[in-house]
């Protein structure tokens, strides 16, 4: 009980990091971090709101790494659902003030960035199933054997080139972006001495039924 509870801590705690860092980010008022370029073009050319545009960018990624073969587990399923949930509710509340100057917004980069790492640290060692991004990074990673800081700095600078076709705002700091989330994730999994690609994550059968072996005894 205290292994799964201390998972589901993981997940969701690694879902909120992710989501801050998101909006962080966004607040570093220097330009867009990759894949928010392309959420909030797709935001602003469909008019839903950056955390509804998440979740659809999350599915469809969803559908791509499923075909690839990855596991599709509870962890997915939150981070595609809970990450846009988070942060519009984080930019509801209005808890991050926007940078008003070139070093504060890219201080406000760097440390979005490195909670985006560190949260994905979080909910991929919950093994309940990578979140749509990261689970994409592994693909890409067990593909082409590239280091997976590598494998992450080829998908931001896709997601950037799609978000700026979109109306996406590019910046100073989407270079800065590209260039440090791939380092990070790396010096995160390095600190902690963990290789993503190694993980055995369960899918939502498996997952159901650990519930329910639980629930049962």
């Amino acid at each position: 009980m205290k292994t799964l509870a201390k998972r589901l801590f993981n997940l969701v705690i690694g879902t909120f990091l992710f989501a801050l860092g998101v909006v962080v980010s966004i607040m570093a008022n220097i330009g867009y971090a990759p894949w928010e370029v392309f959420h909030v073009g797709l935001a602003l050319t469909t008019g839903i709101s950056l955390g509804v545009a998440t979740i659809i960018v999350g599915g469809i990624i969803v559908l791509i790494v499923t075909l690839c073969g990855e596991k599709i587990g509870l962890g997915t399923i939150f981070n595609m659902i809970l990450t846009g949930v988070f942060i519009d509710l984080v930019l509801a509340l209005d808890l991050i003030p926007k940078a008003t100057n070139l070093p504060v917004g890219v201080a406000m980069l760097l440390a979005g960035q490195f909670a985006l790492a560190l949260g994905s640290y979080f909910y991929i060692k919950s093994a309940f199933g990578a979140g749509p991004r990261d689970n994409l990074m592994v693909v890409v990673n067990r593909k082409t054997k590239l280091p997976v800081g590598v494998c992450r700095s080829l998908i931001e600078l896709s997601a950037t080139i799609g978000g700026w076709l979109l109306g996406g705002m590019v910046g100073i700091g989407t270079i800065i972006s590209v260039v440090v989330i791939g380092f990070f994730i790396q010096l995160v999994f390095a600190m902690f001495k963990f290789d993503a690609a190694a993980v055995e994550h369960e899918t939502l059968t498996e997952t159901y039924r650990a519930f329910k072996a639980l629930v049962n005894r």
